[in-house]
C-alpha cells in the first residue's frame, strides 16, 4: 500500500492536467470516477475487453490484472463491461499505429477512478493496476503488443 504523501502526489500528479480540480474532487468524494484531460501528462488507450481478455486467456478479474500488471507495468483502469484504458505517455496518440485500439491524447477525456478503487466491481470502474509511481506510466509498445495478442488469439478460435 502507498503511503499517505505518495498518494497525495500521484492524486496531483492525475489531476494535474485538469484546470477544475475542486471538481475532481467532489466527484471522488462522491464516489465517481474523475473526467479528466488526456494529453497532458498522460495519454490513454482504450482497449477492447474482449481484446484484453483473449490476450490473458482468462476473464477473472483477479488473474487480468496480475498479468496487466506483469505485462504492461503500469497503470490500468476498467470500466467493467466495455474497456481497459492504459495510461500511457503523453504523445503516444502521435505515433500510434494499432488498430486494435483508440488513443485519447490532447483533447480526450478518462473518467480516473479514485485511488483506493483498486477492488472489481460489476460496474464501477476501478484501478486494474494501480497507480505506482508519478510518473510511472504503461509503455505503448508493451500495450499494442497485448492488444496484438488478443486479436491473434481471437482469430485462431475463429472457423
Amino acid at each position: 500500500m502507498t503511503t499517505h504523501a505518495t498518494e497525495r502526489a500521484i492524486t496531483r500528479w492525475l489531476l494535474s492536467s485538469s484546470r477544475l480540480a475542486d471538481i475532481a474532487h467532489a466527484d471522488w468524494a462522491d464516489g465517481r470516477p474523475a473526467v479528466l484531460r488526456t494529453g497532458g501528462v498522460y495519454d490513454a488507450v482504450r482497449m477492447p475487453q474482449q481484446l484484453v481478455h483473449a490476450a490473458v486467456g482468462c476473464t477473472e478479474p483477479g488473474t487480468v490484472n496480475a498479468v496487466l500488471a506483469e505485462v504492461l507495468d503500469g497503470p490500468v483502469i476498467c470500466q467493467p463491461g466495455s474497456w481497459y484504458y492504459a495510461l500511457v505517455p503523453s504523445g503516444t496518440c502521435e505515433t500510434w499505429r494499432s488498430a486494435h485500439a483508440v488513443v485519447r491524447g490532447s483533447g480526450g477525456w478518462v473518467g480516473i477512478p479514485r485511488m483506493d478503487r483498486t477492488e472489481p466491481t460489476a460496474v464501477a470502474a476501478y484501478w486494474a493496476v494501480p497507480v505506482e509511481s508519478v510518473g510511472k506510466l504503461c509503455s505503448a509498445d508493451a500495450v499494442a503488443g497485448l492488444l496484438d495478442d488478443g486479436r491473434k488469439r481471437i482469430e485462431a478460435l475463429a472457423p
